[in-house]
């Protein structure tokens, strides 16, 4: 018998008769539930993401296209890329994006690496959601949108729905039944890329985006 044989024996005659049983952690997040309006939990997400050195605009469904237009003017944003085939990609407007190349999302990395890397300078992306509690953005990336467009160029500008800001990660993972599925990259941003080194002087865009700039949608009102 092999090393690798003799090991994996061990392994299975210690394995319990019974499955172990998981812990249910309804109860703990349940006890700690804040029973908050969509505009608190708006507001507990905003503090923590801009704590991150986060924007954060808040917008209306109908012009949200028309702030990212100006945003992207204020930036000097010469080329912004983006998944043209998303409900949010249909709604850029070429004409509205003054000084702005709308560039779609077509083919593999390996097709548009060296323009990714030198010459894109936004990436525009939607949001599946959010989290309150830690500031964070959800993003689940598809072959429409790419996580590439969240990573790479340096400015990163992401749509989000305030109605579908989570209090914490584990009401994310419930209510949107994540069990029942989860694509190839789930993606938690809290803010732009950052890093430091052993002086402890930190530095942004050393591994991704230097700015992450969120436009908020449906804010109005205090629906829960």
């Amino acid at each position: 018998m092999s090393a690798r044989d003799r090991i994996l024996a061990k392994l299975r005659g210690a394995r319990p008769a019974e499955p172990l049983a998981h812990p249910d952690p309804a109860p703990h997040y349940t006890a700690r539930a804040r029973n908050e309006s969509k505009a608190e939990r708006l507001a507990r997400f905003r503090t923590g993401i801009e704590g991150f050195h986060a924007e954060v605009h808040v917008s209306t469904e109908a012009d949200w296209p028309a702030l990212l237009a100006r945003l992207c003017a204020d930036k000097g944003v010469g080329t912004l890329l983006f998944g043209a085939q998303t409900p949010a990609g249909r709604r850029l407007d070429p004409a509205t994006f003054t000084g702005t190349t709308l560039r779609p999302w077509a083919g593999q990395v390996e097709d548009i690496k060296a323009d990714l890397f030198h010459t894109v300078d936004a990436g525009f992306t939607q949001t599946r959601g959010a989290i309150a509690e830690t500031g964070s953005l959800i993003l689940w990336s598809s072959a429409d949108e790419p996580r590439t467009l969240s990573l790479v160029p340096p400015i990163h500008f992401a749509l989000l729905d305030a109605a579908h800001i989570h209090p914490t990660f584990y009401d994310a993972l419930v209510s949107e039944n994540w069990a029942a599925g989860l694509p190839t990259n789930a993606l938690l941003i809290s803010g732009p890329s950052k890093t430091a080194d052993i002086q402890q002087t930190l530095a942004y865009g050393a591994h991704g985006p230097k700015e992450l700039i969120v436009l908020v949608i449906n804010a109005e009102g205090d629906v829960q």
